[in-house]
């Protein structure tokens, strides 16, 4: 079984994590730049944190034989904060490297003012680089809050084949289908989704333009759980096939639409930037 996550925040994870994933099948990630649970001060720190999923994160990944790519953006969360919004302006330059495969996360949090704009900027800046872009829709009001956000992308230059609309559940899906974007959902141990809702959304509304993630961050969060939908496919009567499209093949053509894909991954060198990932070792 081949497994793609195409949304797990691995900086805030263990090198460990990254050898357990492959054990289960796990050969590819796709780590979205999002909010690191607490305020940024100053946009130099998105700035080190950008430049750390362009190298640090591939490297990890590397060492364990699974092949990383990000997307870059301004979060919803700190588009609200004047100190942090100037990053929009340097996003181009992060937008043109080669391991950057959509922009994102984008979308909403509180669904306020600041965060319109800033979906809107950064929906022509994707349509600008011929990018995807994923979004994420809001924990809060879910689905006034994809009404809001179909809205913006409905005035975007970026059409909604190359749009991931993400953390959804079964009350936003219907509207999410009937948009034409990408489906997108998230399975943690309490909180979004988990594997039977997920299972048993697939059945009422197929396998086509689905991806399902672990969205594994610093809180309470399970890399694995792509695994464990995988497995709730097989055991529900869905077939292989069936699970390499959700698991593996939708993800693949989704963030392939940015044309920057890399699935064979290289050796990694010994250091980056001289740490090894090594302890205790000679």
């Amino acid at each position: 079984m081949r497994i793609f996550d195409p949304h797990i925040h691995m900086t805030s994870r263990t090198t460990d994590d990254y050898e357990a994933m492959y054990a289960a099948g796990v050969r590819a990630v796709v780590e979205p730049s999002f909010w690191l649970g607490q305020p940024r001060t100053a946009p130099a720190s998105f700035f080190d944190y950008f430049d750390a999923l362009l190298g640090w994160e591939p490297f990890r990944a590397a060492q364990y034989g699974i092949a990383h790519h990000c997307t870059i953006a301004l979060n919803p969360k700190e588009a609200n904060d004047p100190r942090c919004t100037p990053v929009l302006d340097e996003l181009p330059r992060y937008l043109a490297k080669d391991s950057v495969v959509a922009v994102g996360e984008i979308g909403y949090d509180a669904m306020t003012p600041a965060e319109d704009t800033a979906l809107a900027a950064q929906l022509q800046l994707a349509a600008d680089h011929g990018l995807p872009a994923l979004v994420h829709t809001p924990h809060r009001d879910k689905l006034a809050g994809l009404h809001r956000t179909l809205d913006v992308v409905s005035e975007s230059a970026l059409p909604v084949e190359r749009i991931l609309l993400d953390h959804l559940n079964e009350t936003t899906v219907s509207a999410a289908v009937d948009s034409g974007c990408w489906l997108g959902f998230s399975v943690y141990p309490d909180t979004k989704m988990d594997a039977d809702r997920v299972v048993a959304v697939l059945r009422t509304f197929g396998t086509e333009k689905v991806l399902v993630n672990s969205a594994a961050d610093w809180g309470r969060s399970d890399p694995l759980k792509t695994r464990e939908v995988a497995d709730a496919m097989l055991a529900a009567g869905f077939t292989d096939d069936d699970v390499d499209r959700v698991l593996w093949r939708n993800p693949v053509a989704f963030y392939g639409l940015s044309g920057r894909l890399q699935l064979d991954v290289p050796a990694p060198e010994a250091l980056h930037e001289g740490n090894s990932v090594l302890r205790g070792g000679e």
